[in-house]
């Protein structure tokens, strides 16, 4: 095998990898306190124009320089006000260059620390800047956070928790309820003695979010809140 099979090899796997991470990112959700948990050097997120980056390795790259600060002292949070609406930082005119340059009300940051001013330590900012790199991108943030009831039907044990609206049944939701049983997948899922499409979401399935209804009509939400009975497979009422 020469040097250029192995490199075609190598870029054809690397572009694979980033298709699937790509497809996973976008059909993957988070909750507004699942991204504010992630706050630290050990593990910093962003959210910026709904799309949840994880900064972690560039945090950890810049870890000893002092751009890194303003990242860091906006872990978990929103930080879509520093950009416009096609995705650029903000800008004003410099008064020093008359010139449009970045916004930075919070201080330099990594990939733009004062290289629009002369200097012996100028560096061109990257071509892709890490507030553009899709290999930060690691999910969605949600549009609408639902509570959910699941019982099992064997235990008689009932947990109550909250989903992302876009969570299918079978993924972000089954992933969600695992912490309370692990074998979730060897149980069939019903909603008022009908079987559910785990593909689906929760109001593809029928199951509206009637909270705002409720609210309406000065009902306390926690009045209502549907619930997926879990049957064990081996129990003659799955069928």
């Amino acid at each position: 095998m020469d040097c250029n099979t192995e490199n075609n090899e190598s870029n054809e796997d690397d572009i694979d990898s980033l298709e699937k991470k790509a497809e996973k990112w976008m059909s993957t959700y988070f909750k507004r306190g699942e991204v504010a948990l992630r706050n630290t050097t050990e593990e910093c997120w962003v959210v910026i124009r709904r799309i949840v980056r994880d900064l972690t390795p560039l945090v950890q790259r810049y870890i000893t320089k002092s751009y890194v600060r303003p990242i860091l002292a906006e872990a978990g949070k929103d930080i879509s006000h520093w950009f416009n609406d096609q995705g650029e930082l903000l800008t004003f005119v410099h008064p020093i260059t008359m010139e449009l340059v970045p916004y930075l009300p919070h201080g330099n940051i990594p990939h733009l620390c004062e290289n629009y001013l002369p200097s012996p330590y100028w560096f061109p900012t990257p071509l892709v800047p890490w507030w553009k790199d899709k290999r930060y991108f690691i999910g969605r943030l949600t549009a609408n956070e639902r509570p959910i009831r699941v019982r099992n039907m064997l235990t008689k044990m009932e947990a109550t928790f909250t989903v992302c609206e876009e969570d299918t049944i079978g993924g972000g939701i089954a992933d969600r309820y695992k912490v309370y049983n692990s074998a979730y997948n060897s149980y069939v899922w019903k909603f008022e003695g009908k079987k559910v499409k785990m593909n689906k979401t929760l109001t593809d399935n029928g199951i509206e979010d009637i909270r705002p209804a409720m609210r309406d009509v000065q009902i306390p939400e926690c009045f209502y809140i549907p619930c997926l009975d879990l049957y064990y497979k081996d129990d003659f009422l799955c069928n």
